[in-house]
């Protein structure tokens, strides 16, 4: 039983953790979005503001909401949250704690008559989604802009399957207005969403590898993260089973700390010799400084 359940913990995790930050069933019942103060508080995962069970805001959704209103043009908060969480744990985040992450790998596990880690021309398309972050998230948002100076947040209105799926979908089912209301936009991401999806039976999370600007951004930390993967050279034969186990496609042995890794852990358990271990870089230090002493 105990063994059971520590082979699903990251599942129990995610699933945990989605249903607390977005616990406002009220919401979901009435469609209605919940408007109480902890919608000020970012969540770390691509979590939609609009969901109308969400309790916190997405950090890419506070971000834009910056960039477009003219009478902001820096947001400390948000670009605090997004380093604290980025230096703390990296893309732990999209592994263990992003509704949508948790999304893809249920779909994933859907049978399919062959399954694939990437889809072709993974090596460049990888980029696309810093591609996203810069142009989508920063770029658009702050430099097209209406009469009077106010932007539009491009990356949540036109791409976000996380927001159309949380927010979009539920939230048009139960009101009769928003429903006469919907045109081309609506159908536009929902369509993003259907092949995403679909996608996400054949292909380990898509949308992660080449869409998604938050994790383009928790990984810009992963070689500085505090939570971190080392490889000891030593135990390390190079048998490559970690990369084969690996559905993010990475040669862990070479780089552990890839911008690629959501941090699962199947290398670290599949690894015979256990060359992979886990490192608290802070924890490490204060061992280090003690054993100095």
């Amino acid at each position: 039983m105990v063994k059971a359940i520590k082979n699903k913990l990251r599942l129990w995790v995610q699933i945990l953790f989605a249903a607390i930050t977005n616990g406002y069933v009220i919401g979901f019942i009435k469609g209605r979005i919940f408007t109480g103060t902890t919608k000020k508080i970012c969540v770390p995962g691509l979590n939609c503001y609009s969901c109308p069970g969400a309790l916190g805001s997405c950090p890419i959704g506070s971000l834009q909401a910056v960039l477009t209103n003219r009478n902001y043009q820096f947001s400390f908060y948000v670009i605090g949250f997004l380093i604290l969480v980025g230096v703390c744990l990296g893309r732990f985040v999209c592994g263990w704690l992003c509704p949508f992450g948790l999304v893809q790998d249920i779909v994933y596990q859907i049978p399919f008559v062959k399954k694939y880690k990437n889809i072709y021309g993974h090596k460049i398309l990888k980029y696309l989604k810093y591609v996203i972050l810069i142009l989508f998230v920063i770029i658009l948002p702050l430099f097209v802009v209406n009469i009077i100076g106010q932007g539009s947040p491009w990356f949540c209105k036109y791409i976000c399957p996380s927001g159309t799926l949380m927010a979009g979908i539920p939230l048009v089912a139960m009101n009769t207005p928003l429903q006469q209301a919907i045109g081309f936009l609506y159908y536009w991401k929902v369509s993003i969403l259907i092949l995403l999806i679909l996608l996400s039976i054949v292909v380990y999370r898509p949308f992660c590898k080449y869409l998604c600007p938050l994790g383009a951004i928790y990984g810009m930390f992963h070689s500085v993260a505090f939570y971190r993967y080392d490889v000891d050279v030593e135990k390390c034969v190079q048998c490559g089973k970690c990369q084969k186990s690996c559905n993010m496609d990475i040669s862990v042995w070479q780089n552990p700390n890839s911008p690629e890794c959501i941090r699962c852990g199947d290398c670290i358990k599949c690894c015979s010799t256990g060359a992979i271990q886990k490192t608290n870089i802070l924890k490490k230090e204060c061992v280090m400084q003690k054993n100095d002493i």
